[in-house]
């Protein structure tokens, strides 16, 4: 500052979280000691909100964490003192993003350092999405299908994998091109009478999660699994994915006939405007949903 030229400091999000960020440009910004103040004072001295002491799995019976990954999502900053009052002291002049292995500016360059296997959901970075996998068992069952109905013919399965308490955990599993997979994470053995389950969703926006119908699909599908009197399993079979419902069915325009004939048939009701309508399931829900215990 006295010689007038720029200096760059670099800190992590721990440092961040522990203060040091702000103690180190009290020179910069007169406004970071009361921001100090309140990270104390709001996060530091709280046992549930202190970003230092991450947190343990809930003891509760199941945990089911489901988020969605393989989006662009801003994981740094630039900033620079803008020479005006507060609070436009600062402005922004890049944003790193993590996508699928790297992290790249806003600006198109490559930034050095250690970015993820996955990236977030476009709004939370993987990191902090993926930290209740940390909760996972020694010994865990990972299977990615297709999120789209399925045969099972691109289903895979690793059973007992080997995790390490308060670690990631990533399988060695394959991927078609343009496909758009759910990877479940799933233990009901190491903590008696408890289940732990991670689902992840590709190319699944933060927001829009709640709305997707992979997501009610699947949810469904455990649920009523649970409350079923004839379920074996601690967790629904990903085997196959057929259609559950009439919506689900839909013309094939290419074998001319109605897709899943396993599932779908032809059946015209007065009203339908096009092919596609008219394909309706064979027999009832509850006939179909067996093939899920």
């Amino acid at each position: 500052m006295e010689c007038g030229l720029p200096t760059q400091l670099s800190f992590s999000a721990r440092e961040i979280s522990d203060g040091t960020f702000f103690k180190a440009i009290e020179d910069y910004d007169p406004d970071s000691k009361r921001v100090l103040y309140q990270l104390q004072k709001s996060y530091h001295e709280d046992p549930v909100l202190n970003p230092l002491t991450p947190w343990e799995r809930p003891p509760i019976r199941n945990v089911f964490c489901i988020y969605g990954t393989d989006l662009k999502t801003e994981v740094g900053y630039y900033f620079a003192p803008s020479g005006k009052p507060y609070p436009d002291n600062w402005i922004v002049t890049d944003v790193i993003y993590e996508i699928e292995g790297t992290l790249t500016s806003r600006s198109g360059n490559l930034i050095e350092g250690n970015p993820g296997v996955v990236s977030g959901d476009e709004t939370v970075p993987y990191h902090s999405l993926s930290w209740c996998k940390s909760w996972l068992g020694p010994k865990v069952n990972i299977t990615r299908a297709p999120q789209s109905e399925h045969d099972g013919s691109d289903v895979q399965v690793e059973l007992n994998v080997e995790h390490n308490h308060d670690e990631d955990i990533f399988p060695n599993m394959t991927r078609t091109p343009r496909v758009k997979y759910i990877t479940f994470y799933e233990d009901a053995a190491s903590i008696p009478g408890k289940r732990t389950a991670v689902w992840e969703l590709d190319k699944t926006n933060h927001r829009n999660i709640v709305r997707s119908p992979v997501l009610m699909r699947e949810l469904w599908l455990q649920l009523w699994h649970d409350i079923h009197p004839k379920a074996t399993s601690k967790f629904v079979t990903k085997a196959k994915r057929g259609p559950l419902r009439d919506d689900n069915c839909y013309w094939d325009y290419g074998k001319a006939r109605c897709a899943w004939p396993e599932y779908c048939e032809y059946r015209y009701v007065f009203g339908d405007v096009h092919l596609g309508q008219s394909c309706r399931l064979k027999n009832s829900s509850a006939k179909m949903l067996l093939n899920y215990l």
